[in-house]
């Protein structure tokens, strides 16, 4: 299957392009920057009000300003309209295509959800009322469900944190647990959910080619764990103690607006692509872990 990517020079956008031709897929790169051609895609094209996707079969559309970082004016700014104003220009070189693509895969996140406690969360749970995740999250999703109007069905993968050793989460982390300075975060009773990133990238490969599967998707795996747990675990495959902790205060002082990305909990199951047949390399927390470092 001959799939468009974009987003593709970002940290699950390699992967994706990686793991396609050991499935027979070809990757067409979608970049603001063509003159630099994407590493491992068949081709790359412009990415923007004139983007073209004829003779595409599916599209996978990841690309969004990143949403680390000091959460400015400006900023939010930047990670809402990236992701609003990139998926409307998808949705429109779809409603331009001949013939048009079979499937639209959209990236979105599972701060959809918001700060949850122990609710188990599956994708017939209902999505948060308030925080700024919560908003760009549905305003994405809502941009990338205009496609269904042309006749193109849509899955929106909400993507848990990702573990891998070249980008996401785990390269700020893994200096301090070597350091023996990890700990918990806040009380550490909060439930972090997570996702490897072969799965991730396999689950988008998997949602572009599954004609049953559609609507929103959780990409997470089926292990959600404690924040204690989860610095626990860490130590301990990086042969550390991770016995410090920062009290919630001093984190919401620190980062403000932001702590919600380490205090909030989402307790995140999947329930959907398990059904559509996917199966996790990467089940539990200590072989994903232990992969993602090296171990």
């Amino acid at each position: 299957m001959r799939i468009a990517l974009t987003g593709a020079s970002g940290f699950v956008g390699r992967e994706i392009i990686k793991l396609a031709p050991q499935q027979g897929h070809e990757i067409v790169a979608c970049s603001r920057r063509p003159e630099n051609p994407v590493p491992g895609a068949h081709r790359t094209v412009k990415f923007g009000a004139d983007l073209t996707l004829d003779g595409v079969e599916a599209v996978i559309h990841l690309a969004g300003e990143s949403i680390m970082g000091r959460w400015t004016a400006g900023k939010k700014k930047r990670i809402l309209d990236s992701r609003v104003q990139g998926t409307r220009q998808v949705v429109e070189a779809i409603a331009r295509s001949t013939p048009k693509p079979r499937k639209l895969v959209s990236a979105s996140g599972v701060g959809i959800y918001g700060d949850r406690g122990d609710e188990e969360l599956t994708e017939a749970s209902p999505a948060g009322s308030a925080g700024f995740l919560t908003h760009v999250a549905l305003a994405w999703e809502r941009e990338a469900e205009g496609a269904r109007s042309l006749g193109v069905p849509v899955c929106t993968v909400r993507v848990a944190m990702v573990l891998g050793r070249d980008g996401g989460a785990l390269p700020l982390m893994a200096p301090v647990f070597r350091l023996g300075l990890g700990g918990k975060l806040g009380t550490g009773r909060q439930w972090m959910s997570w996702i490897h990133v072969h799965d991730v990238a396999a689950l988008f490969l998997h949602a572009a080619t599954h004609d049953r599967l559609s609507g929103p998707v959780n990409g997470a795996a089926p292990d959600p764990v404690r924040n204690a747990d989860f610095t626990r675990t860490f130590g301990a495959i990086v042969h550390r103690p991770a016995f410090l902790g920062v009290p919630a205060f001093v984190l919401r002082t620190i980062l403000q607006e932001t702590c919600c990305l380490v205090l909030d909990s989402q307790r995140v199951l999947p329930v959907k692509a398990p059904a559509s047949g996917f199966r996790f390399r990467y089940p539990d927390l200590p072989s994903a872990l232990s992969a993602a470092l090296g171990k």
